[in-house]
């Protein structure tokens, strides 16, 4: 799934810009005349090039933040449809959403990959064990997750569930590199084990056991595997 922010081209924003800073520069070159207009009592001040100068400046700076306001809105926008459109495609919390796509986002993985593995492994439950002590969201064990936190236990593994989610991603994040950029292989080493992979491919073997075609299938920009990233 694609969300990138489409571009559109500068050219209608600058003329507009264009547009207001010469309207102000009209006004205020009319509101110069003004004392030369009034009475001699009047003490109204002269407008000076450094005056004009420095309003052109904040005018242009308040036109500059309103623009970046509106990047940051576009961007916040984009995050709350995915998190929505995940949270109805799975079928859970909307901060449950929140988390794998922030947290993927966060630990450099593609959040469409990062659902439908947590989706794989675990059906979103927090608290699932699997036979060969793998728990949580992403069926870490226990000697994978030390490599990261040391001294992180079984029982926070499975209670807190965003650490849960960002040792997992993280792992898949060092296997992607581990294996040059090759999802398919990478997954396969989230599912069976590095060592593992690496060995049955310097065998000239073949590692598929049909996990990484479970992950990768509901991707359609993964329909032919294997799929390399740089």
């Amino acid at each position: 799934m694609d969300h990138r922010i489409e571009r559109h081209s500068p050219t209608p924003r600058l003329f507009l810009r264009g547009g207001v800073l010469l309207g102000a520069g009209v006004i205020l070159c009319a509101l110069a005349g003004w004392p030369r207009r009034a009475g001699a009592d009047d003490t109204a001040p002269t407008l000076t090039a450094e005056l004009f100068s420095r309003e052109i400046r904040d005018m242009a700076a308040r036109l500059d933040a309103a623009s970046g306001e509106s990047a940051v809105l576009q961007i916040q926008l984009a995050r709350a449809n995915a998190v929505q459109e995940y949270s109805t495609r799975y079928r859970i919390p909307a901060d449950l959403s929140a988390a794998v796509y922030d947290i993927a986002l966060s630990e450099g993985i593609d959040p469409a990959m990062a659902f439908q593995l947590v989706h794989v492994e675990s059906q979103f439950t927090q608290r699932a064990r699997s036979p060969m002590g793998a728990v949580g969201l992403t069926q870490l064990r226990l000697p994978t997750a030390r490599f990261y936190v040391p001294d992180v236990t079984e029982e926070q593994l499975v209670t807190d569930r965003d650490l849960n989610l960002r040792i997992g991603f993280r792992f898949l994040k060092d296997l992607l590199e581990r294996f040059d950029g090759n999802v398919q292989h990478a997954l396969l080493a989230y599912n069976r084990g590095p060592t593992t992979v690496a060995t049955i491919l310097a065998q000239g073997g073949d590692p598929r056991n049909g996990y990484a075609r479970k992950v990768l299938r509901n991707d359609p920009r993964n329909a032919n595997v294997p799929v390399t990233i740089n």
